[in-house]
């Protein structure tokens, strides 16, 4: 399996080498790709765009729960069993994704080990920044929490750029994902921009100076 350095998985390498059936699903921007409840029978894994995965709650509130975007996967609860979707799937942005059966992804990990000790440490990875994301929902205040998930949309550290676009994304979804009003959004996204964390010329852009807020004490 090709990889781009040392120790780094491909996931896109990673089905290609392994020969993994599967079929393309193209889907445009607000399109929902799974809802809560649906069979759970395929792992996903996003080629291109970026996918909201949510919750809702008996009395019909949303929470939501991660973004993910190219090149992760996602909808991996099969594997662990989940007969029935345990949250909704809905495209931010247009989006192609694969779509592998869960049979068949188990097949290829239990026949591949090094390859299946490389996917379950990328599924890990994310686990762990969800948790990160829960204890920053308990502890930090909104707007750090809002910096924070501005730096994480645009996949901070992985270019080499120093200031970096985000998928077009509204205020209201930002406020479902940091845990606080719209108009408070909208005050601390002036706020970031009077200070140049943000600008918004051909579309919104993150300054890595952004990392001030998240890094405060």
């Amino acid at each position: 399996m090709k990889s781009t350095r040392k120790g780094t998985f491909s996931a896109q390498a990673f089905l290609d080498s392994a020969g993994i059936a599967r079929k393309i699903a193209e889907y445009r921007r607000a399109e929902v790709i799974f809802t809560q409840g649906d069979p759970c029978t395929s792992v996903l894994y996003i080629q291109k765009g970026g996918v909201k995965l949510s919750v809702r709650s008996k009395t019909g509130r949303e929470a939501i729960v991660a973004m993910v975007g190219p090149n992760e996967f996602f909808g991996e609860g099969c594997l662990a069993g989940q007969p029935v979707r345990m949250g909704s799937a809905t495209a931010i942005t247009a989006s192609t994704i694969l779509l592998v059966d869960k049979d068949e992804m188990v097949r290829v990990l239990h026949k591949q080990p090094a390859l299946s000790d490389r996917f379950i440490a990328h599924i890990l990875s994310r686990y762990i920044r969800i948790e990160e994301d829960l204890l920053d929902q308990l502890f930090n205040s909104s707007e750090r929490r809002l910096a924070r998930t501005l730096v994480l949309l645009t996949r901070y550290g992985k270019q080499d750029t120093p200031q970096k676009g985000v998928q077009e994304i509204s205020q209201a979804t930002l406020a479902q994902m940091v845990g606080t009003t719209r108009s408070r959004v909208n005050f601390f996204m002036k706020k970031f921009q009077r200070l140049g964390f943000i600008d918004y010329k051909d579309g919104l852009k993150i300054n890595s100076s952004l990392l001030t807020v998240v890094l405060q004490n």
